[in-house]
This record gives C-alpha cells, structure tokens and sequence, in this order.
C-alpha cells in the first residue's frame, strides 16, 4: 500500500524536518520521499488542517491481562485500544496468569501478536513465578524476545534485587522495580495526607516511595549497573533521582500520566477509578512530577493501562482493585494538561524516543529510507473522552467524560494502517 501524507507538521527531533510543514510519501512500509509538495498517486491520502506526524508512540508499561484474565482484556483488544491510543510500541508487565517467567510465555505473547500494526515487547518476571524468591529464567526469556524484567507492582527485596542486577549485567538485561517499600506502605490504600485521614482512609506515605527509590539509586551505583524505577509519584523521588544522574548513576524513570494530572483530592468521592498504586499524591508532588518532565530528570510517561472488569472495580473503595485503562486516553490528556508547560518535541520524546533508547531498540525516525512507523496527530479538536467508545474490554477510566483538546488521526507501523 502506498500512502501519501499532505502537509503535516513533522515533530521529530531526530529529523532534519523537525517543526517543518512536509508531504510525506510511504511506499512498500518505507518512506521514500518528503518534500513540499508530492503528486505521486497513491492508494490512501491523509489530510487535515492540523495534521501533525511524529514517529510512533511507545507505551512502557501496560497489562493486556492474556493469559489468564482474557476477559478483561486480551492482546487482540489491548493491540487495537494502544493503536487507537497512537501507540505503534507496547512494553507488557508479566503479571499474567500464569506469569511470563518461562521462554515459552515470552513466546506465547509474541506468536499472539504478530501481524499487526502495534507491535508488543514482553516484559519477563524477575523471580519465578512472581513469588519473590529465586531468580527468574531471564537470560533464556531475553533470548526468546523479552526486552527487560520485573514483578511489575511487587517490590523486589534487597537481596533478589542485587542479585538480578548482577545476573542481568551479564547479558545486558534491565531491571524495572516498583518503588514502594511493603513494610512501610503495609495494607494501606490511598496517599498519606490531611485530605485522607479526613475521609478515614488508610495512607501511605512518601517515604515508603522514598526509601525504595534510594535503595535501587545505591544498588545500580553500587552494581555499576542500570536501573529502571517506576511508576514514580513523589517530589523526593525526583530529588534523589535528579541527584543520581548528575552524580553519573545509570538510572532512568518513569511516571504515569494519570499521576500528572490527579492528585489525592481526586478520591474525596470514593470513586474507585481513582484507586491507583501509586496512590494520587498531594499538588506540591504534581508540580515536582511536572517539573521533573520539563527538565529531564523524568524520562518517560507511561500509560500503566492496567484494565478491571466491574466485578473487581465497581466495589468500595477499600476492596476495588487498582488501576485505570489508559491506552486511548493518554495523549488528549497529556495535551490538555501540559501543552502550555513544555515543548511538543520534548513531551513527544518521553513516549517515542526515550523509552526504546531505555530498551536498546531501534530507534524509527521521519527519514527517507526508513522504516514508516509513524502517528498522526492532531492538537485543535476538541472531544469529550468517553471510555465507552473505548477498544479495551474493561472500562475502568480515570478520564471519562473529561474534555479533550487533540485527536489521533491514525498510526503506520508494520506495513500497516490503522485509522481511527
């Protein structure tokens, strides 16, 4: 199929196009021209006044709940929500049922997603089975097509974390870890504030993010080895993060893009949609989360899609399940919060370039001669985000019915297009 896209304001860093209003000609999955003008016929033509191009989106983490919750969501729904959502990437966390801590899961998710538009990396498990213990079999899951490893929420202890940093180093393997210290956190639900105490809501506080965050600061550093911590939710997470990198340390990090815009104000209705882990955090932790994309020490804005059925949402606050589905609502709620904050090129770059840089991906890039593994985007159409209409089979949005100031017109990936 070839593809010819009219006047779309290219957002690339990368690109010698960068911020330049081009035509861009697909041929056979690869982009053989741009210029200011192309009348090549084509089989499709995309236009639209706002019409924006950047290479595809990359979602660091999210749950496709297959196998074992496939009613849920499963990799087929999950693939058409992230490509609805503009993501041409998506990172998987391993806590399926059973868990991908085998060559044979790494497989299994691989053989499910072939063929589409949206391509799928498998994240393997640290310990076998996620029961906390013994080392996964990671270099045999690498081999098999897993990108990295972790326990997704479950903190690894002291001990399994410096081992799988050692044993990863050997095979150029990342560790992703939850920064959430259990003993401190214990079975609390919600953040440690004034507002929750008021609403008797048992809270965590900071330093249980805290401690775990400079733990795996000293571990990488200690190790002479990378890191990845994240979800991260707190303004002390950015300072010792921030203070790492300049002292040399090898970590990166991550921050959900609910966390951007909800705080802990956003449970005074005990909607459970709002029960996320992390917990939402106060203003002052929004503004430093804020703060910390703007000036690098953030290097990637996940989705955290994590979809719940009703049966395991839809309960009182305390008994609900965490999580939010997240694919389909993160750019227009990225846009609406932060396009007065920070440049579009650099906020594209925590959802393009930087998380398969983390990876050791190829890198795609609006060139002639490269692979098209693009999103089409708007920044002017308003709409009013309906979880609905969604792909995902679970409904559990944070976002519903919130106003949104940009569209994804489509993606190209894989030989493909897809079109919302």
């Amino acid at each position: 199929m070839n593809i010819l896209i009219k006047q779309a304001l290219i957002v690339d860093k990368n690109s010698e196009f960068n911020l330049q209003k081009k035509d861009v000609l697909i041929q056979d999955g690869m982009i053989s021209e741009i210029s200011d003008n192309i009348s090549t016929p084509s089989d499709e033509t995309i236009e639209h006044p706002d019409l924006h191009l950047s290479t595809g989106f990359f979602d660091f983490r999210a749950n496709f709940q297959d196998p074992g919750a496939e009613y849920k969501e499963d990799i087929e729904s999950g693939m058409n929500a992230a490509a609805r959502g503009g993501f041409t990437g998506v990172l998987l966390t391993a806590n399926t049922q059973p868990p991908v801590s085998t060559k044979s899961a790494v497989e299994y998710i691989l053989k499910k997603s072939a063929n589409h538009a949206v391509i799928v990396y498998p994240t393997g498990t640290v310990s076998s089975n996620l029961e906390g213990i013994d080392l996964s079999e990671m270099y045999d899951m690498k081999t098999a097509g897993a990108v990295a490893f972790s326990d997704n929420k479950q903190s690894l202890s002291s001990g399994l974390m410096s081992r799988a940093l050692l044993y990863a180093k050997n095979f150029n393997g990342l560790i992703l870890n939850f920064p959430q210290d259990k003993h401190i956190a214990g079975n609390a639900y919600v953040n440690e504030s004034a507002n929750t105490t008021q609403l008797g809501l048992k809270g965590i506080p900071n330093l249980a993010e805290e401690l775990m965050v400079n733990r795996d600061i000293y571990l990488a550093e200690y190790h002479n080895t990378a890191v990845h911590i994240g979800p991260i939710s707190c303004k002390e997470s950015i300072e010792l993060i921030r203070a790492a990198k300049k002292r040399g340390v090898n970590v990166s990090c991550e921050v959900a893009v609910h966390h951007l815009v909800y705080t802990d104000q956003s449970v005074a209705d005990f909607d459970s949609n709002f029960k996320v882990l992390p917990p939402f955090r106060s203003e002052d932790d929004r503004n430093a989360l804020i703060q910390g994309l703007v000036d690098g020490t953030i290097d990637v804005i996940s989705t955290d899609h994590t979809p719940e059925d009703a049966e395991h949402k839809n309960l009182e606050f305390e008994y609900a399940n965490y999580g939010v589905v997240g694919l389909e609502s993160f750019f227009g709620a990225l846009m609406t919060l932060l396009n007065d904050n920070i440049s579009l090129d650099v906020l594209l770059s925590k959802f393009t370039t930087n998380p398969r840089s983390i990876l050791k991906l190829d890198l795609p890039v609006v060139k002639v001669g490269f692979v098209a593994n693009l999103t089409l985007f708007t920044t002017k159409d308003s709409s009013t985000f309906d979880v609905k209409a969604t792909a995902s089979k679970s409904k559990n949005s944070c976002f519903n019915g919130c106003e949104m100031t940009c569209k994804i017109i489509g993606v190209i990936n894989n030989h493909q297009l897809y079109l919302n």
